[in-house]
């Protein structure tokens, strides 16, 4: 029997395993079935712990960490919570966390990675990014070889470090605009010959690495929790615990009943909030003035066939926009009770979570998962050098002819 198959969410057919999209053409995400019904931890090396509902047949042991789950008490205290359990995705040695990009973007750059090199795939991988997910892919790229075009917006060219010596394979564009600028020109590189696209919220691998959040929680935590609260840009990652959670409930032993999505974006560049909301559309000088432009994606996937509506109808979740005062309020509560540094987008989360517990959307007793998506990078930069990736190309949104100075430039420094 397979490992897995892959099917449309609209048709119900089997795609190839390697698929992004639906052979017919139907407007769903892809979504992965695994042979394996019961989840079953290995002894592999961090993310692969939960090699059996990973849509791999390999791993990639060096340098591969996952979630670190713990009861929190500070916080838990300082909100009048009983049961507040931390999902924690960064680098905190003393806790054995191990996500050396401080990020859970690394839960999904190695599966995804795994699943290029099964298909032997030689061409330049294009990825796009506000931040996190390049230093991820960077991440694992470096230590692969597998070369590595980075699109990312120019303002967030200072987020991309590392703390490989060599990253010779990776190539960082920036672009004079924003996330979607990004991706628009990231996708235009990756439909001409040479290179290939890693897929974003279409890829399952993605989705299924990051999904290994809730797998870790309720395996620490004993069950199904009531609540998960995660800060979101595309909102990927809500796609991928609402997966996760219908596979363990699917399971039998860790409860029946999906918990709520909270998903928090960050004002005044909310669009998941807006459409969630029915409100305005987001104002055009976003990212202007939000508080970590990660999250901010103009078009996420929001009505497509299993994606962020689906996921919040199907567990009665809400979205939370943010104000800047919030997020740096919760920052520094969890910092000081928690005692280890945020990255800015967590903080988002921490603050929908005050917000809902003041709005009673939330009871003291009920079990509550807070997805930490990045931290410890303080922590990190004690105990290792962060190198910052130096920019291969700039170029702006609006010329016409910026795929092809990317491609006319990897080209010339691939060839010399």
């Amino acid at each position: 029997m397979n490992k897995y198959n892959v099917k449309c969410l609209l048709c119900g057919e089997v795609q190839e395993p390697y698929s992004l999209a639906c052979s017919q053409g139907d407007d769903s995400l892809l979504r992965t079935y695994y042979s394996a019904e019961q989840l079953e931890p290995t002894d592999m090396p961090g993310i692969w712990r939960y090699y059996n509902w990973l849509p791999v047949e390999g791993i990639i042991e060096e340098g591969s960490g996952r979630t670190i789950t713990y009861k929190s008490e500070k916080l838990a205290s300082a909100l009048g919570l009983d049961d507040l359990w931390i999902a924690f995705n960064g680098y905190w040695p003393e806790k054995d966390a191990y996500l050396m990009t401080c990020t859970f973007k690394d839960l999904e750059s190695f599966p995804t990675m795994q699943r290029l090199m099964e298909q032997d795939e030689k061409r330049i991988m294009v990825v796009a990014s506000a931040g996190n997910t390049a230093r991820a892919f960077t991440h694992a790229c470096s230590i692969t070889g597998q070369p590595l075009l980075l699109v990312v917006p120019e303002g967030s060219a200072h987020k991309i470090w590392s703390i490989h010596e060599d990253d010779r394979s990776v190539f960082l564009v920036t672009v004079k605009g924003d996330y979607f600028d990004a991706i628009s020109l990231a996708g235009k590189v990756a439909a001409r010959d040479g290179f290939v696209n890693e897929g974003g919220a279409k890829n399952v691998a993605r989705r299924d690495g990051m999904g290994t959040v809730m797998l870790d929680a309720v395996l620490t935590a004993g069950g199904l929790p009531d609540h998960y609260f995660q800060a979101v840009g595309s909102g990927t990652g809500g796609i991928a615990a609402w997966e996760a959670s219908m596979r363990l409930a699917d399971d039998g032993r860790f409860g029946e009943h999906l918990p709520k999505l909270h998903l928090g974006q960050s004002l005044p560049c909310a669009p998941l909030y807006s459409l969630w909301k029915g409100t305005d559309e987001v104002d055009a000088a976003c990212p202007e003035g939000i508080y970590d432009n990660v999250l901010f994606n103009r078009k996420p996937p929001f009505a497509v066939k299993g994606g962020v509506k689906d996921a919040l109808e199907a567990t009665g979740g809400d979205v939370y926009a943010v104000s800047r005062q919030e997020a740096a309020d919760a920052q520094q509560l969890f910092e000081d009770s928690e005692g280890i540094d945020l990255i800015p987008a967590a903080a988002v989360a921490v603050a929908g979570l005050i917000q809902a517990v003041k709005a009673g959307n939330v009871k003291p007793d009920e079990r509550i998962v807070l997805n930490i998506t990045g931290g410890g990078q303080k922590r990190l930069a004690e105990d290792y050098e962060l190198r910052q990736l130096p920019v291969f190309l700039s170029v702006s949104a609006d010329d016409e002819d910026a795929e092809d100075k990317v491609i006319a430039a990897i080209m010339e420094k691939i060839s010399a």
